[in-house]
């Protein structure tokens, strides 16, 4: 039943898919088939009936990580940055490594405006190994914002010999608003210059 439910989530089929993993789940309840469950109510356009599928599913296997990983995601679609963030915290809780919660924590910690304690959590991914320009690009407004001029330089240094054509606007943009706020106009316009020609 699982199967057949995955064939018609791949067709298109979300009614179908829908009650055949509802089956699969009566027969016996599993990880994997709550997670496509409520992958399609989120296909649908069903963020609440998809959390109160994961609430099911979290009585049964209350420190699973995808499922606490979900819950999270939906909070964060939906805006609930406060219940988005207890959630990526209590996947922290039960896996300390979680890069995708330690990240989402960071930029949360960023845009409310505690830069330090974000930077924190970048170079703790840095330290678990993740290393690309998206990184550096973050590590490197973390440092500006929190008055590291000097190491916000080298920062974008390293996120432009990461990057490729797809990110690398970003990290021209952001230079250029680096430049705009220590008051370099011909870096900043020459920044902004390329991160459009990219």
């Amino acid at each position: 039943k699982n199967r057949l439910g995955k064939c018609y989530y791949q067709l298109g089929l979300m009614r179908d898919a829908e009650k055949q993993f509802k089956s699969s789940i009566k027969n016996q309840e599993m990880i994997s088939t709550t997670m496509d469950l409520c992958k399609i109510y989120i296909r649908m356009d069903q963020p609440n009936t998809a959390l109160e599928h994961y609430a099911k599913g979290q009585t049964k296997f209350p420190s699973d990580v995808h499922m606490l990983l979900g819950i999270a995601r939906i909070h964060d679609q939906l805006d609930d940055l406060e219940k988005s963030v207890n959630f990526y915290e209590k996947v922290l809780d039960v896996d300390s490594s979680n890069v995708e919660a330690i990240a989402c924590l960071a930029s949360n910690y960023f845009y409310e405006n505690q830069p330090e304690i974000a930077l924190r959590l970048f170079r703790r991914l840095l330290q678990m190994g993740v290393n690309n320009s998206e990184i550096w690009n973050n590590i490197g407004l973390c440092c500006f914002y929190s008055s590291q001029y000097d190491m916000a330089l080298n920062c974008f240094e390293r996120a432009l010999a990461l990057s490729d054509d797809t990110n690398m606007s970003d990290v021209w943009y952001n230079i250029g608003q680096v430049a705009l706020s220590i008051g370099d106009l011909s870096l900043a316009y020459e920044a902004f210059k390329i991160s459009i020609n990219v």
